[in-house]
């Protein structure tokens, strides 16, 4: 187990791809860098703004390779979750081998309609069989990619059961009062998906925020967790939130990443995600104003 369970503001970062359509470490670590100079706690690589599930099992452990080898990974979570069980074990197993501080698992989301018991028995075999490398396991909870809703009731009892491994969640539903629930569940860190949830924080109980946008909000994002109550960053935020979400999330943020450091490899995006239109790029806000102090 991580000695000290991460928490704060992560980014979810987002891949870069090479001509190749591998993960370009190169660029992935620059970006990274300056997520971690400039607002972030830590990182949560390869998530679904990574493009996770887009990626091979193979390339995905050779960059969470590379991101624990060019960082502290006791910064960084990493997704490993797939709708069978045998890669989520390779994956898991290869996230505690790297030193990381979570395992972010998605529930196995090919199959709808799944009992709790099912959705139980999935996770107690994770916890099993890598019960020789038990790194903390964080429940991923995104019914809208999923179509599965990890209910407080089927987290409290992972928890439960498993006390030194189940570690928390990750809430990508927007429901707050949904991860208020799951944040007072005792010993339980939940991270919602927006990092103006940040100001509820001390309120709600949650452990931080695991964020796409954050990939250019960062430095607002670590200002807010230092000073929740600042209301009026807390809504500068969110403004700026919403500008990037505007057009599809995931091609934008890689659009503007790709515009913060000059890189335009970083805009590319896996099949089935499409490109940006040449309208939707001229809608996109400046990326250095994002990232700026308000005015």
């Amino acid at each position: 187990m991580s000695p000290t369970p991460i928490r704060g503001v992560l980014a979810a970062i987002a891949t870069p791809f090479d001509a190749g359509d591998r993960p370009d470490t190169a660029l992935f670590l620059r970006h990274a860098r300056w997520l971690l100079e400039n607002g972030c706690d830590g990182l949560n690589v390869l998530g679904t703004t990574g493009e996770a599930n887009s990626i091979g099992a193979d390339a995905r452990m050779t960059l969470m390779t590379a991101a624990a080898a060019g960082f502290d990974p006791a910064r960084m979570m990493v997704g490993t979750g797939c709708p069978d069980l045998e890669t989520t074990v390779a994956l898991t197993r290869h996230a505690a081998e790297c030193g990381y501080a979570g395992a972010l698992v998605l529930p196995p989301y090919y199959y709808k309609g799944v009992s709790d018991d099912g959705l139980f028995a999935f996770f107690a075999a994770l916890v099993a069989r890598t019960a020789d490398r038990p790194v903390p396991i964080y429940l991923y909870n995104f019914p809208q990619m999923t179509g599965l809703r990890l209910a407080p009731a089927i987290a409290a009892r992972l928890k439960a059961a498993f006390p030194d491994r189940i570690a928390g969640a990750k809430d990508s539903s927007g429901d707050l009062d949904y991860a208020a629930a799951l944040a007072a569940i005792p010993g339980f860190d939940v991270f919602p998906s927006d990092e103006s949830a940040l100001a509820q924080a001390p309120v709600r109980g949650f452990a931080g925020c695991i964020s796409a946008t954050v990939n250019l909000t960062a430095p607002l994002a670590g200002r807010l967790r230092a000073d929740p109550g600042d209301a009026g960053l807390a809504e500068e935020l969110g403004r700026r939130r919403a500008a990037i979400s505007r057009t599809p999330l995931i091609p934008s943020v890689k659009a503007l990443v790709a515009r913060l450091h000059d890189a335009p490899g970083y805009a590319t995006v896996l099949p089935p995600l499409a490109p940006l239109t040449p309208e939707q790029e001229a809608a996109l806000p400046p990326a250095a104003v994002l990232a700026a102090e308000p005015a």
